[in-house]
């Protein structure tokens, strides 16, 4: 990795990386080599390898402008980090698996691997933004530098990659730079809910400043107001939670598809990087949820 890429802002290296999604580039790899259940987020039971019903034959799908209307909230808060992309034109230089069938199982197996280890990449490369764990930065270059380097790989070298071993190599940097991370930013006083049950749990204006929250079930919770600065939320399980007004300023290891997956309004606070989603609401100005209008006493418009 150059010096230029290594101490590039978070959303540059992310993108000189590849690792933001661009589906015109992809071949619809997510929306066949992944299964869904039917639930609230798929509308449709589909098996993996069996493209979804919606898939164009461009690649395309049909109902990407309804699909949380349809019930395919899942599809829009998905995100392969790139890895898409990279498998349809690097890995298998543009050869796609309708046209190609014999690459198709080889295709969609190295999607698999390639979208974890360009997971794992995205959170490296935020680790290295955070300046409290300096001190890691070394050794999270040259792991992200490895990881990198198995990216580029062959089909079958990707088949290879013990995807697990890299996962926890990773994964103990990441824990280390979290904790030096949060015990700047609360003078080492920290909530530890790691892994926590807090499924619809009532945290509307709580204090979570510097909390662990990797991995933590937050499914419908209701964070209003809910104070998340220079949080890690690592693996938190969103979906449904109501994030109106919080403020997740500085807040660490989130993703786009987290906040895809969850509510938020027009004064949810965000990291820099990280852009508001299109469904979250307009918080209704000052005096508008009475109806009342400029003073005047009167009823709203209808």
């Amino acid at each position: 990795m150059s010096e230029k890429r290594r101490h590039a802002g978070n959303g540059s290296a992310r993108g000189s990386l590849g690792l933001r999604a661009d589906c015109a580039s992809c071949f619809g790899l997510c929306c066949v080599a992944l299964p869904f259940s039917a639930s609230a987020d798929f509308a449709i039971d589909k098996e993996a390898g069996r493209p979804c019903p919606n898939l164009r034959q461009d690649f395309r799908c049909g109902i990407h402008r309804e699909l949380r209307g349809r019930g395919f909230g899942g599809c829009v808060a998905f995100d392969c980090f790139g890895a898409g992309q990279k498998v349809s034109r690097q890995t298998f230089g543009g050869r796609d698996w309708r046209s190609h069938p014999g690459t198709a199982e080889r295709m969609f197996q190295a999607f698999g691997v390639m979208r974890r280890l360009h997971e794992l990449m995205w959170y490296l490369t935020e680790a290295l933004t955070l300046r409290p764990a300096r001190a890691l930065h070394g050794p999270i270059r040259r792991v992200l530098d490895e990881i990198e380097g198995l990216t580029h790989g062959t089909p079958e070298e990707l088949a290879e990659v013990d995807v697990a071993a890299r996962h926890a190599e990773a994964g103990a940097l990441l824990v280390r730079a979290s904790e030096l991370t949060r015990a700047r930013a609360r003078d080492g006083r920290r909530a530890d809910h790691a892994g926590a049950d807090l499924i619809g749990a009532r945290l509307a204006r709580a204090d979570l400043r510097a909390a662990c929250l990797r991995g933590a079930r937050l499914i419908g919770a209701d964070l209003t107001s809910a104070d998340l600065r220079t949080a890690d939320l690592l693996g938190a399980d969103l979906r449904g939670a109501d994030l109106s007004g919080a403020d997740l300023t500085g807040a660490f290891f989130l993703t786009g598809s987290q906040l895809a997956s969850a509510r938020g309004d027009s004064a949810t606070r965000l990291p820099a990087s990280l852009a508001r989603p299109a469904h979250w609401r307009d918080r209704p100005a000052a005096g508008a949820a009475t109806g009342r209008s400029g003073g005047s006493g009167g009823r709203g418009r209808r």
